[in-house]
């Protein structure tokens, strides 16, 4: 039977914030499409794919089982604390932590949602309205796939992180078109992308794997579509409008290195939340995780043109300035590639089945023809 189990009651964790678009942009030019952009929505309505049919949800991921997520990953192991944990105490600790970071991977998806179908009435380009609504359509398939793994498979729910929550807020109530693109598909997404890629890459549980490699494969034309659009309009931008978009990326960067200390988790469970806090902060583990989790953000944001002082020298410090050689576009190619062999592997599983639960692309065609005669 399905449970549903939140960590905070829902009633105490509402949010609503004022929309202040400054304009719904009506353009009359239908013919004006960049072809990149448009190749973008052509694969954007290409690679749609259906949570329901496309992930098999037979498997029950299991919190206590070390090849689905090891010890290793919980970032206080190795503290005071955990070494005076039972066994199942460390395994509740585990499975909270797996709850809190889908949690977060869940509410960002819901943000990238609002923020997808803000810019279809904000952006003054047809072509870029034009893949936002296939965006929209993405972000919600996200949100559905993340809530039914946290709530049919974890049984277990977080509310928002602060950091998150603030960087989300400066997103969605700034007025301009840009500031949108540039919190969400830049920054939000970019730091997403890298911690599924984690997740996809070193989890030994096929649910966690699968969910993760198909998101990921629409994370990466979003990142590309906020790049395309990004770089165009950033090429006009005045001095001072720079510096004001460098600021935001600055302060963006610090929130999103931030809001993976935890600090939900070992509140609930009752530990000493600024000890441990503190302890995430500088064990080893966590900081190179944090590292890599820019290795998306700051190539794009070099090659969007939002490079001066300031934002070179907060990468820097973050120790995260090595990235900013990396390709974005043969990274892109690369999740899309893993997220096809995923879908051949489960297309391999499903032969000589009938039905699109199979998760199949063939059975899934079949079951429309079918359904249309």
């Amino acid at each position: 039977m399905e449970t549903h189990t939140y960590a905070v009651p829902v009633e105490a964790t509402g949010w609503q914030i004022p929309g202040v678009a400054s304009t719904v942009a009506f353009t009359w030019d239908y013919q004006a499409g960049r072809e990149r952009m448009l190749n973008l929505y052509q694969k954007g309505k290409d690679k749609q794919w259906d949570a329901v049919h496309r992930i098999d949800w037979s498997h029950d991921p299991d919190p206590t089982d070390q090849s689905v997520a090891p010890d290793e990953i919980v970032p206080i192991f190795g503290s005071a604390t955990w070494e005076k944990l039972s066994r199942a105490e460390k395994d509740e600790v585990r499975h909270h932590y797996m709850a809190w970071t889908n949690s977060q991977f869940l509410h960002g998806e819901q943000g990238a949602l609002v923020c997808s179908a803000k810019i279809v009435g904000t952006v003054p380009d047809i072509d870029s309205k034009f893949y936002a609504a296939t965006q929209t359509m993405d972000e919600a398939r996200h949100v559905e796939t993340y809530s039914r793994f946290l709530h049919d498979k974890l049984q277990l729910a977080y509310p928002i992180n602060d950091s998150l929550k603030s960087l989300l807020d400066q997103t969605i109530t700034d007025g301009r078109w840009d500031f949108t693109y540039l919190g969400m598909q830049v920054m939000i997404e970019g730091v997403a992308l890298a911690a599924f890629s984690m997740i996809r890459d070193f989890t030994g549980d096929p649910l966690a794997k699968s969910i993760n490699a198909y998101v990921m494969q629409d994370e990466a034309r979003h990142i590309a579509f906020g790049r395309l659009a990004l770089k165009d309009a950033y090429a006009e931008l005045t001095e001072a409008e720079r510096a004001e978009r460098e600021e935001f990326v600055v302060e963006a960067s610090y929130l999103l290195r931030d809001r993976f200390l935890a600090r939900e988790v070992w509140e609930t469970l009752g530990y000493d939340a600024d000890e441990l806090t503190a302890y995430v902060d500088r064990h080893q583990m966590m900081t190179e995780f944090r590292k890599a989790l820019f290795s998306r953000v700051v190539p794009t944001v070099k090659d969007i043109g939002l490079w001066g002082d300031n934002v070179q020298r907060a990468y820097e410090d973050m120790g995260v300035l090595q990235f900013q050689d990396l390709d974005v576009e043969e990274l892109s190619e690369g999740d899309e590639r893993i997220a096809e062999e995923v879908e051949a592997l489960i297309a391999a599983r499903g032969e000589g089945r009938d039905t699109p639960s199979d998760g199949s692309r063939g059975a899934e065609i079949a079951a429309t023809i079918a359904a249309a005669d």
